[in-house]
């Protein structure tokens, strides 16, 4: 699995922190890795974007971004309003096989959800990751609402024969409700594919230095971590 493509079922599901914990987790177990953000919006030039965060939070990981737009909005909507060029599915996914050849692991993080329009001709994470036969880690929300942006997530990768590695909560509460105990047995079931994970809410907000000890107890083996789903669902069922 040199390259990973990492969605969100929408925006604010904790995509960017999931993501520098898979990064810490494959840095832990001795990878070298580079992430990628397929299209920064709403960053100046002059801010920390996505990629940069999940460096700060990870270590030593390699971060690039294909395109910065001023605006936090769909990509393609933000890059005609800024009179910029679009970013295009075959320039992540060329800027992704470059990195590749330099690292061991190479995580592709898109902007807020899979659909997401990069371009004027429709172009969107989806199509990246089809270039790139790459296996595709959702990140969902634990509450209310999620089971439905999951399935619908799972079936248009399924529609495009494109392989879903997993599920990953992205924001565990401290308190969860009914709803979200619920939904960590549901959701691998809606998304016919395994459930590898729960971060912590408010785990970005954590000193580098403990994020990176803590990240592989939130992921699964196949993330290189040793998050057991079985013991946390049996922890947290209603």
């Amino acid at each position: 699995m040199p390259i990973l493509v990492i969605t969100g079922t929408g925006t604010e599901v904790g995509k960017t922190v999931t993501t520098a914990a898979v990064a810490a987790a494959a840095v832990a177990a001795g990878r070298s890795v580079a992430v990628l953000k397929a299209a920064q919006t709403g960053v100046r030039p002059d801010e920390r974007g996505d990629a940069e965060e999940v460096a700060r939070l990870a270590g030593a990981v390699t971060a690039s971004e294909v395109a910065r737009f001023p605006e936090p909005l769909a990509p393609g909507t933000a890059a005609r309003r800024a009179g910029m060029a679009p970013v295009h599915p075959q320039d992540v996914a060329e800027a992704a096989a470059k990195l590749a050849t330099e690292h061991e692991l190479v995580l592709v993080e898109g902007a807020g959800g899979l659909l997401v329009r990069f371009d004027a001709a429709g172009g969107t994470l989806a199509d990246a990751a089809r270039l790139l036969n790459a296996p595709v880690l959702v990140v969902a929300s634990a509450g209310l609402g999620t089971l439905n942006t999951t399935e619908l997530t799972a079936r248009e990768l399924r529609a495009r024969e494109l392989e879903l590695l997993g599920v990953v909560i992205g924001s565990w509460p401290g308190s969860p409700d009914l709803a979200s105990r619920c939904n960590v047995a549901d959701l691998p079931e809606v998304a016919g594919a395994p459930l590898l994970g729960a971060v912590p809410a408010g785990a970005g907000a954590l000193a580098p230095a403990d994020f990176r000890a803590m990240a592989p107890s939130w992921l699964s083996a196949r993330l290189d971590g040793s998050w057991d789903a079985e013991a946390f669902r049996g922890r947290v069922a209603p």
